[in-house]
């Protein structure tokens, strides 16, 4: 039988055609799935039947499942499965804890392979009509987590990440977005920066709001948007009217054009 191999894949944050070919050939070719909160409907769909289902959702403040207890879970499964494949929204290895897990694999003698996906900095800012970086706007991109582990307090370099010419992205900010706005703008962020806010982005269910940086907390409190939210700050979101092109609701489930054979051994 062949050696167990953790796969830790990206789904990219939402539309199931984001899906690398890496990632939707391992999906049909899994023995069990450790998946996530956001990984969407339509990508667990594509989950052949009979593979076994194992979800560890958690949220800010409500873990269904510990972080150590995954790690444990995956050493486990490695003992007796042929192919795991824990499953993440967006990229593993950016902010989405698969590198702490990498380690934890690494050092019980597990072996595994990163197959990296689509970041939500990347496809939310698209699919809401903003480039990260653009010529004479922004020439590079800072990314952030909102969220400290423990709810620790937010340290940051505030004056440095306060840079007019960059772009700034913020992960899991909506609890802490108004910390955020005010330590930026003390630090010399300009308060009329143009900012965006998207809810559920590369989903059928993506709200986009844009607005200032001053005014981005309490815009998005009038809103409702509900994690999971993606932050931009700077000039690059001026462009977002211009390049919208992405209509909420319009996505299909997907259809993969190549089946991919199961293969079994042992």
């Amino acid at each position: 039988m062949t050696d167990a191999c953790v796969y830790l894949v990206g789904t990219g944050p939402g539309d199931p055609e984001l899906l690398t070919v890496k990632a939707l050939r391992l999906l049909q070719n899994s023995d069990v799935v450790v998946y996530d909160r956001l990984v969407t409907d339509e990508i667990l769909q594509l989950i052949p039947a009979g593979v076994s289902r194992i979800f560890v959702g958690k949220q800010s403040g409500k873990h269904t499942v510990p972080q150590d207890e995954i790690n444990s879970l995956l050493v486990k499964l490695a003992e007796s499965k042929r192919t795991i494949v824990r499953l993440k929204g967006g990229d593993p290895f950016i902010f989405g804890r698969g590198s702490e897990e990498a380690v934890y694999l690494a050092r019980h003698h597990v072996a595994f392979e990163v197959v990296p996906g689509i970041t939500a900095a990347s496809a939310c800012s698209s699919y809401a009509g903003i480039p990260l970086t653009h010529r004479g706007l922004a020439h590079g991109v800072q990314i952030i987590t909102g969220h400290c582990q423990g709810d620790l307090p937010l340290d940051f370099d505030w004056r440095s990440l306060a840079d007019a010419d960059k772009t700034i992205v913020v992960y899991m900010g909506v609890a802490n977005i108004s910390f955020i706005v005010d330590r930026l703008i003390q630090a010399g962020l300009a308060e009329t920066t143009p900012a965006a806010a998207i809810e559920n982005g590369t989903s059928r269910k993506q709200r986009r709001l844009l607005t200032t940086l001053a005014r981005l907390p309490q815009e998005t409190r009038q809103a409702g948007l509900s994690a999971p939210v993606l932050f931009v700050i700077g000039k690059v979101v001026q462009l977002a009217d211009e390049l919208e092109w992405f209509t909420p609701g319009e996505i299909e489930a997907l259809q993969p054009a190549v089946a991919f054979e199961k293969e079994r051994h042992g």
